[in-house]
């Protein structure tokens, strides 16, 4: 069955942040600043990142007539304690054991949204709940379902505690037949729903409600958000955020199923944060193509440690959509484990932009599916083990301009990788070389070592790759290409 423009699938985000200011995902406080060692010898100034403000002031859901049964709709009970709480200047929404069946939740200035042990937040399936809203998405602007979560133009908001938060998003996603193993394919079928022309994606349904807005430590005690729509959480537009402690988790056959996309905020701190997800798990975007420059608010000012990742298509990610400008981010103690590629970075012509100034250090990864390091400039919009890499003695030449990517000054320190298909492969465009990386103690073990093409100030210094051949790094239109 063909689908046609009016029915086109169009997800939500779990948790969209607009605007926001000083927002908190975390399992807990602490009254001494406890990211000091965070900001020890950091190479870029950055200005410390404060919890909110909360007042000590605390109601329980239940007061507002809440029932945590599965099947009664609390949307109202939500936004009746949250109106209250933020009109009396804030304070802790206290949401109980139980389960918690719910329309959208809007956070207001003030109020923290606190789930206690064994307390879940199921967000109902009803996509009338879900009113169409102006916003973006995949950095550009268009018209799309209000997130189960969300908050514009607010401050001194957060969410803590110990419970889970559940999308539905089974009941909004598409599913690619490909990333479906057949018990899953064969399960969708029987439910319902459409197929496209190829038959090869399942949709919900046909007439479904979001089409019509297209416009052209598991052991730690903390939040789990998972089962997101599409991305799972989307601080965009926002400053100083701190994200600590959660769980993240979508299958991974999950389309657009993101961890968090860090989009175009300033002033982040995410740390101790596990992604178990279907696609990039931690990545870091900036608006795409003509919407992302007229915006040109760039993501910077991003201090990203302790996190795990286990599937996903990528770790850690920039892009692809980084047309604002990607600038000043420390990564530190992370653990990729079975994940797509480790450390990825991407984009395309036509996006424009400039990413710099990014320092990773201590990286472990184990059993990498496709790349432990890539820089690919080429990218189409699939997956790295979907995709083909590197380029043709036939590629046209282009002059660069406005609309034309750049990444420069990032630097890799302490990275080991046990067992990857390739290790490091960096595919840069010609008029705009992928410039003036860093590569210092750096052990991995891979099917394919070291390719490089269009790049220039490139040092490998104390790098090992073993490879079963013996591979002997390969570049090519390249300048400048250090081994030490």
């Amino acid at each position: 069955m063909t689908l046609n423009s009016s029915r086109k699938i169009q997800t939500i985000a779990l948790i969209t942040a607009i605007l926001a200011v000083s927002v908190v995902f975390t399992a807990g406080k602490k009254k001494s600043y406890e990211f000091a060692e965070l900001y020890e010898n950091l190479p870029f100034k950055m200005e410390r990142v404060r919890r909110p403000a909360i007042p000590s002031r605390t109601v329980s859901l239940t007061s507002y007539g809440a029932v945590g049964d599965g099947m009664t709709l609390n949307t109202e009970a939500f936004a009746k304690a949250i109106s209250g709480l933020s009109a009396k200047g804030g304070g802790h929404l206290v949401v109980p054991e139980g389960i918690w069946l719910t329309g959208p939740i809007t956070l207001l200035s003030g109020v923290d949204l606190h789930l206690e042990e064994n307390a879940i937040i199921v967000f109902s399936a009803d996509q009338d709940l879900y009113p169409i809203i102006n916003t973006n998405f995949e950095g550009q602007d268009m018209r799309r379902c209000l997130s189960p979560i969300n908050a514009l133009g607010q401050k001194n908001i957060s969410i803590t505690g110990k419970g889970i938060i559940d999308g539905s998003g089974d009941k909004w996603r598409e599913v690619k037949k490909q990333n479906a193993p057949p018990k899953v394919w064969k399960d969708l079928i029987k439910s319902g729903g459409v197929l496209s022309e190829k038959q090869d994606v399942w949709f919900p349904d046909e007439g479904y409600k979001a089409a019509r807005a297209t416009s052209g430590n598991f052991n730690k005690p903390a939040v789990t958000f998972q089962n997101s729509p599409a991305w799972n959480i989307h601080p965009l537009f926002s400053r100083n955020i701190i994200i600590k402690d959660i769980n993240v988790r979508n299958p991974y056959y999950a389309t657009n199923g993101d961890g968090i996309d860090i989009d175009a905020c300033e002033n982040v701190i995410l740390q101790g944060a596990t992604f178990d997800v279907g696609d990039d798990a931690i990545c870091i975007k900036s608006g795409k193509d003509e919407d992302g420059r007229r915006h040109g608010i760039p993501c910077r000012n991003l201090l990203i440690d302790r996190c795990t990742v286990y599937h996903g298509h990528g770790g850690f990610v920039v892009g692809s959509e980084m047309s604002g400008g990607v600038e000043n981010i420390k990564v530190t103690r992370n653990c990729y484990l079975g994940t797509d590629v480790g450390l990825r970075f991407k984009s395309t012509r036509g996006r424009g932009g400039v990413v710099r100034n990014i320092w990773i250090d201590d990286i472990k990864m184990k059993d990498i599916i496709a790349n432990a390091v890539i820089f690919n400039l080429f990218y189409a919009g699939k997956a790295a083990t979907e995709a083909k890499g590197g380029t043709t003695a036939e590629e046209p030449v282009f002059k660069a301009d406005i609309t034309t990517p750049e990444f420069c000054g990032i630097h890799f320190k302490d990275i080991v990788c046990n067992g990857a298909a390739s290790a490091i492969f960096i595919n840069g465009l010609p008029e705009k070389p992928v410039r003036d990386l860093t590569f210092t103690d750096v052990v991995i073990s891979a099917d394919k070592g070291i390719e490089v093409n269009a790049a220039c100030d490139i040092v490998f210094e104390r790098v090992t790759v073993n490879t079963p051949g013996g591979d002997a790094p390969k570049v090519t239109g390249s300048e400048r290409i250090s081994f030490k």
